[in-house]
């Protein structure tokens, strides 16, 4: 090769080198109306469910005459009367008492649930759908339909106006629910973990508290905050099975409403402060409850 192709060869390849070198000016993406339009759709869906929300807290610190009134009074003077009469009409045991069912039930949930959908997603038993569909079916049930066998059993039992009578039905009640959402977690567990701990000499309990339970953490934590929720607003069990010793908050809240006088503030008072415990779970678990709901959705 003589040294002028040389010259043209060393000139083309510093040539390719600089522009690969140099950054390539890339042509922004247009933006897409249809993502515009649904992000507006998204303000104004969120607005219209938080709205009611909003009208609730205003409206508690409206004296009762305002809160009243055919037209919605907005600038009315903000009062703390209804607070007031919800903390001097004693909530404190009723609150204990929803605190007292939903906490434990939620534990014995995620104590029964967790083996369960172990079996059915990673040891997976004999006939392991029929299992998954049978926990399914149970919530095809309405609670309506079984409230007087329920009754007429507490009745049988002693059982009436006790708090572990709700504990009891709060957790066959999210069990169901407990399971599926569990096996769809543990589901994504790679087996080399398990095979591994097995080597290690790691028994089933061992692995279960060990090796799966931190894997799918953000999953059980997300479990347990939806029976939280789901035991702490459950009313009609309540409303039936309690009355004075063992009635929840939610019981407590129906108290205020009347045939006579004015109690939509009282009202709104009471189902803020009702309201208060769910909600800060929520918060203080948010990033937990997105993390183990996506577990699983996408692979």
């Amino acid at each position: 090769m003589s040294t002028t192709d040389k010259d043209v060869t060393v000139a083309a390849e510093e040539g390719e080198t600089a522009r690969a070198g140099a950054p390539r000016k890339l042509n922004p993406k247009p933006k897409s109306r249809g993502g515009l339009w649904l992000g507006i759709a998204a303000w104004v869906i969120g607005l219209i469910f938080v709205t009611p929300v909003l009208w609730m807290v205003l409206t508690s610190f409206h004296a009762e005459t305002d809160a009243a009134t055919r037209t919605p009074s907005f600038f009315a003077p903000l009062v703390l009367d209804g607070y007031r009469s919800f903390l001097n009409a004693g909530p404190w045991p009723p609150m204990i008492n929803s605190a007292t069912a939903s906490l434990v039930s939620t534990v014995l949930v995620i104590l029964l649930a967790f083996p369960a959908a172990y079996a059915l997603s990673i040891k997976r038993v004999d006939k392991w759908t029929d299992v998954m569909f049978f926990f399914l079916s149970t919530k095809m049930l309405p609670i309506v339909a079984a409230i007087l066998p329920l009754y007429l059993i507490a009745l049988k039992f002693n059982m009436l106006d006790n708090i572990f009578t709700l504990v009891l039905l709060y957790t066959a009640m999210n069990m169901p629910i407990a399971v599926w959402m569990l096996q769809s977690f543990l589901a994504e567990v790679p087996v080399e973990m398990l095979e591994a701990a097995q080597v290690d000499g790691a028994g089933l309990m061992r692995t279960l508290v060990s090796v799966v339970a931190p894997v799918v953490a953000p999953g059980i934590a997300a479990v347990g905050l939806i029976c939280f929720i789901f035991s702490w607003n459950e009313l009609l069990l309540a409303r039936v099975l309690t009355s004075t010793v063992a009635g929840t908050a939610l019981v407590f809240l129906t108290g205020f409403v009347t045939s006579q006088g004015l109690f939509l503030a009282q009202v709104c008072a009471a189902s803020v402060v009702i309201s208060l415990p769910v909600l800060i779970a929520g918060f203080a678990a948010q990033d937990k409850l997105v993390q183990g709901l996506s577990m699983g959705a996408v692979k």
